[in-house]
């Protein structure tokens, strides 16, 4: 008997940064651990989070999850926590240094691309080391992404 694997609860994907790809060229990429409080696990298992203009940023030996957006938990009354505030991630020292070394000497972005929870139902952020793109960049992007849309239609209508 063939039997269909269900797509695991706890591996889901909350929040992704579309907007990331296009606008800046990721070179490496890196899965970091979230700081957290109760509420905002709970809203995060709602999926209603946004890391759309959110950026991060090495501060005093630690990396800080900046200007993203996680709505209050309805039910938690006054024991909510702010949507906007700077929340902690959780990295080896080893890559703390190189993330901090690659953003300030060789001007790189640490751009959140999306949060997701992992198989132990941990909350997990995809972190990139990126560089910004051009606008002759993104037009080129835009041109390969149209071309093999097309290429695909006409393998599509031949085959």
């Amino acid at each position: 008997m063939n039997q269909v694997k269900k797509a695991d609860p706890n591996n889901k994907t909350v929040a992704e940064n579309r907007k990331a790809r296009f606008s800046y060229e990721v070179l490496d990429t890196i899965e970091t651990g979230l700081v957290l409080t109760g509420t905002e696990v709970k809203s995060l298992r709602q999926g209603q989070a946004n890391i759309q203009d959110s950026y991060a940023s090495a501060e005093d030996g630690e990396i800080w999850l900046i200007n993203s957006y996680l709505p209050e938990y309805l039910q938690a009354n006054r024991f909510n926590h702010e949507p906007r505030r700077r929340r902690k991630l959780l990295v080896s020292k080893r890559e703390m240094a190189k993330l901090a070394q690659s953003v300030e000497r060789e001007g790189m972005t640490l751009v959140p691309l999306k949060i997701y929870f992992n198989d132990r139902g941990r909350a997990k952020l995809l972190l990139a080391i990126a560089r910004g793109k051009k606008l002759h960049d993104k037009r080129e992007t835009e041109k390969q992404r149209d071309w093999s849309r097309e290429k695909g239609r006409l393998l599509k209508e031949r085959g």
